[in-house]
Formats: C-alpha cells, structure tokens, sequence
C-alpha cells in the first residue's frame, strides 16, 4: 500500500502505524493497540487521544478500560476532502486579503526588487514567472522585445513554453528585431529592419515587472527581473508607442 498519501493529511508514521493496528484488531485496549503496533503504551495513548482529536479513531468504556476501534478508512476520504475545502478557501482568502496586505507592508523598492538568474535553470524559473504572474491579471497579455540570436536558447530550458502560455490562454505581443520568429495563437508579432550586427536580447514586460534576457561568454543565458510597477510602465508606454508606429 502507498500510505505517503496519509502523511499529507498530516498523519505522522506513529499515526499511521497505530491506526492500521487498530483497523486490523478491530477493537482493542490500549496495551494490546501498543504490542500490535510495537509502540510503548505512553506514546500509544497519547497518539490515540490525537487520532480521535481528528475524528479517526473512536473510543467507549469498558469496565475500568477505554476500549478504542478505528473509523472506517473512508472517513480518510472525509478528512482530505475537509484539508481541500479549507485549502481552497485559504488560498482564495491569500488572493484577495493576506496577499495584498503583505505587499503594502513592502517598501517601495529595496535591492530584493532586483533579482539575477543564470543558466538553463534561470531561464525557465523566469519563463515560469511570467506566466504565473501574467495568469493572475485581469487582461492575461504581455509585451516582448525579441531578437533573432535569442531564440534558439530561450525555450531551451522550457520546449512546451508556448503551448503552456496557450493553455493558459495569455496573449502576448513580440516586436521582433530582425527577421524570423514564429506565429502562434494568441500571439501578435511586428517587425523592426535592423540592419549590421544584433545582439542577443529578450525583453518581457509583465507589469509590474520586467524580465531582461541575453546571452553571457559561450552563450551561457542570464537574466535580470525588475519588480516595480513604474519601471515596468515606462517600459509598457515605450513599448505601445514602438507598436503604434510600425
């Protein structure tokens, strides 16, 4: 049996192991659930006393004695589906009040605003990032500079990038320096003809971030991400102006 699934509830070894006795024994004692279980009597009880706390195990007097029994195992199936409503509302409650609330106790900026990635791992933590932040937004779209000599390293780490970002159904727009680049759903691309040598670079503009991408000696890829909602507008107001125009 996979009983890994039992310690997500919050279930420790010692729970597990004196819950699956008392299933087994059907009713028993406290000393006999201790020999069963290969436990001393003292921890045996007060794991029991936290098994019933959790509505797991159940007990009845006996003469002198507390006699204890196991709920059936669906009552498992009860308590992960009671952790998984109360995680739901949690993570909507961190959504909407505890997330906000953090965040106004943040200073505007301070070095932590600034972080640096390197690597094939840097990349798709970055790329990563930009769809879970743009997947929290109202409008679901975000701005790309690109060139041509970033392209074939950026989704190196992360090959299924695009069809992730259509899943999630986020539209981005790509100015493209220099030619190439592929359409793809949900996606809109301009063009600027740039003429000589271009360098490698990718910027993406997710507010209220800005993610930098270019290539460092033997095109080892690195990454810069500013978190601030007034960089990251100034970048966006560049941006649209450049779309305008071509």
């Amino acid at each position: 049996m996979k009983l890994e699934i039992l310690e997500q509830l919050g279930l420790s070894a010692r729970e597990i192991s004196i819950y699956l006795a008392l299933l087994k024994m059907g009713t028993a004692s406290i000393r006999d659930i201790a020999a069963e279980a290969g436990i001393n009597r003292g921890t045996t009880y007060e794991t029991l006393k936290d098994l019933a706390g959790k509505g797991i195990v159940s007990y009845f007097p006996k003469g002198k004695r507390r006699v204890f029994c196991a709920e059936p195992p669906e009552r498992l199936l009860e308590l992960a589906e009671e952790k998984r409503q109360s995680l739901e509302q949690g993570i909507e409650e961190m959504k909407h009040t505890l997330i906000p609330q953090l965040n106004h106790l943040k200073p505007d900026f301070n070095p932590g605003n600034v972080r640096f990635y390197e690597g094939d791992a840097g990349i798709e933590f970055v790329l990563k990032d930009i769809l879970n932040t743009v997947e929290q937004q109202d409008s679901k779209q975000y701005s790309v500079f690109s060139s041509k000599p970033i392209r074939q390293h950026l989704y190196r780490p992360f090959p299924n990038y695009t069809q992730q970002r259509i899943r999630k159904k986020i539209n981005v727009r790509v100015i493209a320096i220099g030619e190439g680049g592929e359409d793809a759903e949900l996606s809109e691309r301009k063009w600027i003809d740039a003429k000589g040598k271009i360098d490698a670079s990718y910027i993406a503009i997710y507010p209220p971030k800005v993610a930098m991408i270019s290539l460092a000696s033997q095109d080892y890829p690195v990454a810069v991400v500013i978190d601030s909602g007034e960089i990251a507008s100034t970048q966006q107001i560049i941006f649209d102006t450049l779309w305008s125009t071509l």
